[in-house]
């Protein structure tokens, strides 16, 4: 199969897969009703994705490097759809939500970076790869805001329960494709290696920096995503006190147009990376996405096309950077340890996903609440402040390479 037709398969499959990725965040302010939570109780759902993930990462994109990564693809995509099958049937509180969400986190686990080792195995050459790496993690974007989008809608017109129910097809029909749609793949052959031993990959100083600059980078993302809806919902509805008109763009619209137009910044930053400087090109976004996130949230106040138009580049910025780390770890690692670095990787990142929701909860409670313009405003420079210190770390670090 020809590359580029490999990659257009991949990405249509991976946006088919998280069909039901946002559900739970975009019907956030309804459920929190629904169910009488607190920000930091549906904080912590939302974290507990996260911590499914960071949990059976290692051991699911790790096996990669020993047995065909569309057998490991096919297997999680039904743990995915049968944990948005019990939220659509099952979750009616704080626990039973938390265990699922745990569940559609460990699925999902085993579908993002094993679809990208899947992926990179069908493509050779390292400018291939790089570009193959870029529009698979980019269409990320584009299949959390067709989630936005599909869950808003079905939720509006049939209840949040068919959201989730609906949203369970996506991974069955991703899980098909994979499996059907690419050809067997034997991983190169490993001596000396054992299974989760990740020492080779941390003892690689050439890869170090976009591990921890990615995990730096998804603290801010999944921060933003998980708590961005109903930010707007409160931006909105303050707008509307002060005596302004109603919105033409509902929150969720903002939130999935945001969330639409970010790959084309994550395939445009490594574009600028292979040409610029990789290290130079991750720092600079760095520095200006964390910036504007720690004033995004003091910005409730301003007019509604305002508003929008800092959501939208707010999304650009944080994704500029992103297809530029994860492409710098894949051409860049042995690949007959890739899995391994993909684990650490997605692990770390995924992990800061998880803290990110539960620590800006947090601090919106202690601040003064989700009525709080203030509160708001430190809640989300808990998100920025680590993308302007991991900036000035890797411009350092290139600054001491040159």
């Amino acid at each position: 199969m020809k590359p580029w037709r490999v990659i257009a398969w991949m990405c249509v499959a991976h946006v088919t897969s998280m069909a039901g990725f946002s559900t739970y965040a975009t019907l956030l302010p309804e459920l929190q009703h629904e169910w009488g939570l607190n920000n930091s109780q549906a904080g912590f759902i939302s974290g507990a994705f996260f911590a499914g993930y960071m949990a059976a990462v290692p051991l699911l994109t790790s096996l990669t490097d020993r047995v065909d990564a569309r057998r490991v693809y096919l297997v999680s995509s039904v743990v995915a759809a049968a944990a948005l099958a019990g939220m659509a049937l099952f979750a009616n509180a704080l626990l039973s939500a938390s265990i699922l969400q745990l569940a559609a986190g460990a699925g999902i686990a085993g579908t993002y970076m094993p679809g990208l080792r899947a992926l990179t195995d069908n493509v050779s050459g390292t400018g291939a790869q790089s570009r193959a790496v870029s529009f698979y993690t980019a269409v990320f974007g584009l299949g959390t805001s067709l989630s936005i989008l599909l869950s808003g809608w079905i939720a509006g017109a049939m209840g949040f329960r068919w959201a989730f129910g609906l949203g369970a097809i996506g991974p069955l029909a991703a899980g098909l494709m994979v499996a059907l749609g690419l050809p067997p793949k034997k991983p190169p052959p490993l001596h000396g290696t054992r299974m989760l031993d990740f020492r080779p990959v941390l003892a690689s100083r050439e890869v170090r920096p976009y591990i921890f600059g990615y995990a730096v980078h998804c603290w801010e993302l999944f921060g933003s995503r998980s708590w961005l809806v109903a930010f707007i919902v409160f931006a909105q509805q303050l707008q509307i006190a002060g005596g302004a008109a109603p919105a033409a763009w509902s929150a969720v619209t903002v939130a999935a147009a945001a969330n639409l137009i970010a790959p084309a910044a994550s395939i445009g930053g490594n574009e600028l990376a292979m040409r610029r400087g990789r290290e130079r090109l991750i720092w600079m976004a760095m520095l200006a996405s964390g910036v504007l996130t720690c004033a995004l949230g003091f910005a409730a106040a301003l007019p509604s096309h305002a508003l929008v138009g800092l959501v939208m580049l707010h999304m650009c910025l944080i994704m500029g950077d992103s297809s530029a780390l994860t492409a710098g770890l894949v051409t860049r690692i042995d690949e007959r340890i890739r899995g391994a670095a993909m684990a650490v990787h997605s692990m770390l990142g995924f992990g800061a996903g998880f803290l990110a929701p539960l620590v800006f909860g947090a601090v919106l409670d202690l601040s003064g609440g989700n009525s709080s313009p203030f509160a708001w405003g430190l809640a989300f420079v808990s998100l920025g402040a680590g993308a302007i210190a991991m900036a000035w770390a890797i411009r350092r670090r290139a600054a001491r390479g040159a």
